[in-house]
């Protein structure tokens, strides 16, 4: 099973935008802190543009911003913004209904991704980049150890 990085390196992305202060940082100083390709953070960036998380200033000193404060932006947003389909895939053929575990096995697999998922998002909606940046930048715990 190969897990994608996108999630990673978007909210790498993010919490680099929160702390550049609304300057505007190019694709390539991006990619060089993530140690990528500029053009995947480009297309990181796209994706998070549509769905209203950065914003682009064009001309000379232009490059990425946030579109919203860092503390209004929710590792969910980003998530949502990246991630495609769902979380966990049911099987590729249908199980063998004269099985008696096969008959089943999608309902309560159903029901145990579904709260899975639930428990995934609810963690996921109570961080934001700017507590990212704050954990990144040891202000948070300097903090915990005062």
């Amino acid at each position: 099973m190969v897990a994608s990085s996108r999630f990673a390196v978007a909210v790498h992305v993010l919490t680099l935008l929160a702390q550049s202060g609304g300057e505007p940082v190019t694709s390539e100083y991006v990619a060089g802190s993530v140690n990528t390709n500029p053009s995947l953070v480009r297309r990181l960036l796209s994706a998070l543009a549509r769905a209203g998380l950065t914003t682009s200033q064009l001309g000379t000193g232009g490059g990425a911003l946030l579109a919203r404060p860092a503390g209004e932006i929710t590792l969910l947003d980003v998530f949502r913004a990246v991630d495609e389909g769902e979380l966990f895939a049911m099987h590729r053929e249908q199980p063998n209904p004269a099985c008696p575990v096969g008959r089943n096995i999608q309902a309560e697999l159903h029901g145990r991704f579904s709260a899975a998922t639930r428990a995934l998002e609810a963690e996921l909606g109570r961080t934001t980049i700017a507590q990212m940046l704050e954990g990144v930048t040891g202000r948070g715990r300097r903090d915990e150890a005062a």
